[in-house]
This record gives C-alpha cells, sequence and structure tokens, in this order.
C-alpha cells in the first residue's frame, strides 16, 4: 500500500500550514486497526493536504496511495478514502487533480461490487465522474441496481444515474431508468430519490402531482422507519447516542435534493413545506425547519403559512425540534410575526428560556425572548424589563430592545439607569454601552442625555475602552438631537479618530460649516475606509452647504470600494443636485455589490424624477425571487431584514414614481 511513500520528498511539498512532512503519518493512520486511529487520520486529511476543498502539491502526491488503500480489502472504512479521492478530483475545481484520479479511475470499477456497503456508496458517483466510456458506466449501474441490498447503497446508485442523465442529457436510458425507480413499487425513499433526480435533470418526465406524491412518499418512508428499528449501530455508547439521536440526514438529503431542484418554484416549495411541517413524525418536520430556514434565507415569497407552522413547533416536547424552530424565527425579524402568537406562548411559560448562559462567558438573551423582540412585538416588553432589572444584563440585550422601536418606550428609564452605572475605567465599557445606546437611540429618549454625556466627557483618556465608546456617545447624541450640549467636547475630537463623526453631530448642534466642511474633506480623502464612508454620509446631510467639497467627491465616486462609490454619489446629488456624474455610478455599483443596493435605492427616493433611469433596476429587483443578500452571500440574523428593507424601499420609489418618468 505504501510502496514508495518514502521516498517522496514530503518535507518540500505544501499543504494548508506549510510543509508535508506530516503526510506519511496522516496516510499510514488511514489503514490502522484502531478506529480512533482512521477518523483522526481522515480528520488530518481534510485538515492539511485537502483543507477546505483546496488542492496542493502534497495532494497530488497522495492520490496513488490513497488509490492503493481504496482497493485493499483488509483496510476498515475504505468509505471514507473513496470520498476524499472523489472530493479531490471532483469537487475542488482542479484540473490536476482532477486528471490524477481520472487516471485510476477504473479502480472504482470493482468497487461497485465491494463487500463494505460504505465503499459501493462512495464509488457509485465516482465511477460516473472518472470513468470515461458512457455506455459502459451505465451499463455498470444497471447491473448493480437490482442486486444491491443496502438501502442506501441503492439510494447512492440513483443519485449517481441522476448524475449521468445531467452528464449525457442526450442518452434518455438513463433518465428512463430513473422514471422507473419513481414509481411502484419501489421503496418510498428510493422513490423520493428518483423524483429528485428527475427534478433536477429531467423535469419534463415528473408526475404532474409531484408535490402531494412527494409528501405522501416522505410520510409512508417515515412510518416504516419508526417500525423497522436502526441495527446497524453497535451497542456501545456511540451508537446509542446514534440511535437517540433527532437526526435523519437521509431524509434530510432527499428533500434537500428535490426543494434544490424546484428552486424558484417557491409556491410548490411551500406546499412542500406544510407537508413536511404538519408530519406526524418529529424528525421529518425538524428536516423541514432547516429547510425552511434554506427557503426564507435566499427565496422572496408569501411566507405567513411555513412561518406559522415553524412557530407551532414551539409546543413540541422534543427539545431539540424546539429550539431548530427557535433558532430559524430569531433569523426572520418582522417576518416571525405569525409566530408571534407562539412565541410569547413560550416566552411566558418558560421564564428559565429569558437567558441562555453559554458554557464561557457571559449571559446572552433566550433564543425564544429574541425573536419575539425582533418581531417587534410589544408583548416583549415587559419580559425585557423584568431580564434588564436583573443582576447582570445579558449580552445583546440592548440590541434586541432596539428592534422595538419606540414601542420599547417604557424601558428607557431602566436603560438610563444601567447606562449610568456603567464604570468609566472598565475595560469592557465600550462594549457595555453600545447595546444600550443602539436602543436608547431606536427609542429616541432624549432624557438619556446627561448619561451619554457622562460616556463622552467621564472616562480618563487611555482607560476603560474610552476610544471605543466616545464614537457610541456622539452617534447617540447626535441621533437625539442633544449634541448642541457637547459642543466643547466634540470640538476637541474634530482632531481625533472621531473627527467624522464630532463634525456631523457639531453641524447638527449649530450648522457651522466652515468649522467642520474642512474636517469632513480631510477624512473623505486620507480616512480609513469606514471612516470614508461615514465622512460621505456626513457631506450629504449638509447638503448644499457642502457644495465645496464636491471636487473630492467626485473623486471618491469613482476610486475606492463599491460601497464608498456609492455614499460618495450619493452625497454628490445631495450637495451638488446634479444627476449626471451619480447615476452611472449607481448603476455599476448595483450590478457589482448587491449589499450596496440598499443605500442606492435610499438615494433614489430622495432623487424623484431625477433618478428615473434607473427605475429599471428597481423594478427588476422587486420582480426577482431571489433575496438580493442571497446573491451576495449575505447570511446570518440580518440577511433576510436587509432584503425585506430593500424590497420596502424599492417599493418606495416605484409608488413615488410618477407614470411619466
Amino acid at each position: 500500500m505504501f510502496t514508495g511513500i518514502d521516498e517522496v520528498d514530503w518535507a518540500s511539498l505544501r499543504h494548508a500550514y506549510g510543509s508535508a512532512q506530516d503526510v506519511p503519518r496522516w496516510l499510514r493512520g488511514l489503514a490502522s486497526a484502531d478506529a480512533a486511529e482512521r477518523q483522526t487520520a481522515l480528520d488530518g486529511m481534510y485538515g492539511t493536504v485537502h483543507h477546505e476543498g483546496n488542492v496542493y502539491d502534497s495532494t497530488l502526491a497522495c492520490v496513488p496511495f490513497l488509490f492503493s488503500l481504496a482497493a485493499r480489502e483488509a483496510v476498515p472504512d475504505r468509505g471514507g478514502i473513496v470520498e476524499l479521492l472523489v472530493s479531490i478530483g471532483a469537487e475542488s475545481g482542479d484540473a490536476r487533480a482532477r486528471e490524477a484520479v481520472r487516471a485510476d479511475g477504473e479502480v472504482f470499477v470493482p468497487l461497485l461490487g465491494d463487500p463494505d456497503p460504505g465503499v459501493r456508496r462512495a464509488a457509485a458517483g465516482a465511477v460516473v465522474r472518472f470513468v470515461d466510456d458512457p455506455a459502459r458506466v451505465l451499463g455498470l449501474l444497471r447491473q448493480r441496481i437490482p442486486v444491491e441490498r443496502d438501502g442506501r447503497a441503492l439510494l447512492a446508485l440513483t443519485e449517481a444515474v441522476g448524475l449521468f442523465a445531467r452528464r449525457y442529457p442526450a442518452r434518455a436510458a438513463a433518465v428512463d431508468l430513473l422514471a422507473a425507480q419513481s414509481a411502484p413499487p419501489h421503496d418510498p425513499g428510493l422513490r423520493l430519490a428518483a423524483l429528485g433526480q428527475l427534478a433536477l435533470g429531467a423535469p419534463g418526465r415528473l408526475p404532474a402531482d409531484l408535490v402531494p406524491t412527494a409528501v405522501r412518499l416522505l410520510r409512508e418512508r417515515s412510518a416504516r422507519r419508526a417500525r423497522v428499528p436502526d441495527r446497524s449501530a453497535n451497542d456501545t455508547l456511540v451508537g446509542r447516542l446514534r440511535r437517540l439521536r433527532p437526526s435523519d440526514e437521509e431524509g434530510a438529503r432527499l428533500l434537500r435534493t428535490l426543494h434544490t431542484a424546484l428552486g424558484d418554484r417557491t409556491g410548490d416549495r411551500i406546499t412542500l413545506l406544510t407537508g413536511q411541517l404538519t408530519s406526524p413524525d418529529p424528525v421529518d418536520r425538524g428536516n423541514a425547519v432547516w429547510m425552511a430556514a434554506v427557503l426564507f434565507r435566499g427565496w422572496r415569497a408569501r411566507f405567513t403559512g411555513p412561518v406559522a407552522l415553524v412557530g407551532s413547533q414551539l409546543g413540541t416536547d422534543e427539545e431539540w425540534l424546539r429550539d431548530a424552530a427557535v433558532s430559524v424565527l430569531s433569523e426572520l425579524h418582522g417576518l416571525a410575526a405569525p409566530a408571534a402568537d407562539d412565541l410569547h406562548a413560550l416566552v411566558a411559560s418558560r421564564p428559565d428560556l429569558w437567558t441562555h448562559r453559554w458554557e464561557r462567558g457571559a449571559p446572552s438573551v433566550g433564543g425564544a425572548l429574541k425573536a419575539l423582540a425582533r418581531s417587534g412585538d410589544p408583548r416583549a416588553v415587559p419580559v425585557l424589563a423584568q431580564v434588564l432589572a436583573g443582576p447582570v444584563v445579558p449580552g445583546g440585550l440592548g440590541d434586541e430592545i432596539a428592534h422595538l422601536g419606540p414601542a420599547a418606550a417604557p424601558l428607557a428609564p431602566a436603560l438610563r439607569h444601567r447606562l449610568g452605572r456603567i464604570p468609566l475605567d472598565s475595560p469592557d465599557a465600550g462594549a457595555r454601552a453600545a447595546p444600550l445606546l443602539a436602543a436608547l437611540r431606536a427609542i429616541g429618549d432624549v432624557e438619556a442625555a446627561p448619561e451619554v454625556l457622562r460616556l463622552l466627557t467621564g472616562a480618563p483618556d487611555g482607560l476603560g475602552g474610552r476610544d471605543e465608546v466616545v464614537g457610541q456617545a456622539v452617534g447617540t447624541l447626535d441621533a437625539l438631537g442633544a449634541a448642541t450640549r457637547a459642543a466643547p467636547v466634540l470640538r476637541a475630537l474634530l482632531h481625533t479618530r472621531h473627527a467624522a463623526a464630532a463634525a456631523g453631530a457639531l453641524w447638527s448642534a449649530d450648522g457651522d460649516a466652515p468649522a467642520v466642511l474642512p474636517v469632513l474633506v480631510r477624512e473623505l480623502t486620507q480616512g480609513e475606509p469606514g471612516v470614508r464612508r461615514l465622512a460621505a454620509r456626513q457631506l450629504a446631510r449638509m447638503g448644499p452647504a457642502a457644495r465645496a467639497a464636491l471636487p473630492e467627491l467626485r473623486r471618491a465616486a469613482v476610486s475606492g470600494q463599491a460601497g464608498q462609490r456609492t455614499l460618495a454619489a450619493c452625497a454628490l446629488w445631495h450637495v451638488g443636485g446634479d444627476p449626471e456624474p451619480v447615476l452611472p455610478v449607481l448603476r455599476a455599483a448595483w450590478s457589482e455589490s448587491p449589499g450596496a443596493r440598499g443605500p442606492i435605492a435610499r438615494c433614489l427616493v430622495a432623487m424623484g424624477p431625477a433618478g428615473a433611469p434607473l427605475r429599471d433596476l428597481v423594478r427588476a429587483e422587486l420582480a426577482a425571487p431571489r433575496r438580493h443578500t442571497a446573491r451576495a452571500g449575505g447570511h446570518g440574523g440580518r440577511a433576510i431584514a436587509d432584503d425585506e428593507a430593500l424590497l420596502r424601499t424599492c417599493e418606495e420609489v416605484v409608488s413615488a414614481a410618477p407614470e411619466r418618468w
């Protein structure tokens, strides 16, 4: 297996973390008699020579030895080795790696009949990818399907046929085989797999009642799974944990394939999700919750029904399912409103869930309370008041309060009290103050000005995170219309890293353009990227009073990153009122950087008729089925909310536009 391994100059080869001299140890570990050592070795291979799917010269040097291991029946767990070879040759996208694996593709052929079902599962797709004779490959799959007795290997064969059909669309026999597998008397799981592959490669061969059929097959499969105990796991601690684990990755993959194939057909996907979320099997519902998250994050549609059904999972006795539903709902912000009653019921009945303490670190706001607050439901306010009155303010509490806006006004006294108690010489003063300041800004609590001024003026220089908290305090005073009280301090900040924020606040306070304009021009041209963006926003606020900055704004609008160019172009409009240099910049940034679309749309609202030449972008955005945050690779708690905000702004642009535009 390892003939010649010591003749390779591994030390001169590289992997993700430098010299590949440790690779022979990982290769030999793959053949160990000890299961833990084999797993450690496989993890090492993925973590070094194939780190995050990358290919290095050491990766290519490993390929012959991996093939030798895969072909040796005495080596346990060879399915993982075959999967590694497939990943190196097919999923990395590296042409050298693809050819290296293809050169030994014949090794995969006998593995289709290997005694180890894990090897057979991995070999099915490998044969399609790396054996060049299409007629022979299809014949091999045809021969194997009738004699395969392992259910998971049979599903892998079906997926391999689907892959073949997509690679060789002219060979209708593969589609005929899938169509046959999608019909009785085949197993429900196999029929679901075949339907998914047909949807991906030959949608014209799908039954007209695809979604009802898929839901029925899913429930039939679940009923069979519930009746037949899993005997694959041995009587070890790991085996018992696997049997208890509420997961069904195979079922999740089957439905994920179908959802992927349906793509922009959100109506069908919602109907399919409805069937999944109303299944009597909690595992099916759990898979559906996570599939719903994918749909919510990536697509635009009326999700009232699915959101309400996700909310209905909050009353389950299955803790893992409840936690999954909470996690998904917390990303939805206002779209979680159909589940608000269920969220409130959970919050009201489970005070122990109001906060969550991780193994390390301070407590944070519990998921259900977070989701309720983010939805804008005022029923979160009394609960947040109780949490705020506790001995420790959970991390992020102020940020969640901010989602409630003016509805959170009853919390203002407690927020001010907490803000006033922050030790100014504490190293985490800035981190503790930031969410409270965000909440007070959202509420618009002018009475908080003394506490904010204390943060701005009271911390000793160089201590207690003063530098971090200053920017937050300046922005809050500005937002609250209380900057006048801090004018002397703000003037002293005009030569610090907070100059742009201080200049904007001073402009709000006394409108002294000669004092702030040179500062903002300096920050626009010399500051760090974030400072330049802030300076552009402040100049836009000044409007025509900032006309002396027009030359610098014109230069900024055609240089730098798309986000910076966008803000500079918007400032150009607010300051100069001339659409000619602005519109080309905004059009280019709209296509180049989806993340810039929110500011662009807001600028178009301000431009009114002058922005008419870009209305085609707005209308196309409103008609697009995909979220702009999904297209930009956005993710996390703000992605859906940011996309919904963009849609609202685009609607405002269109609704304000005269038909003659």
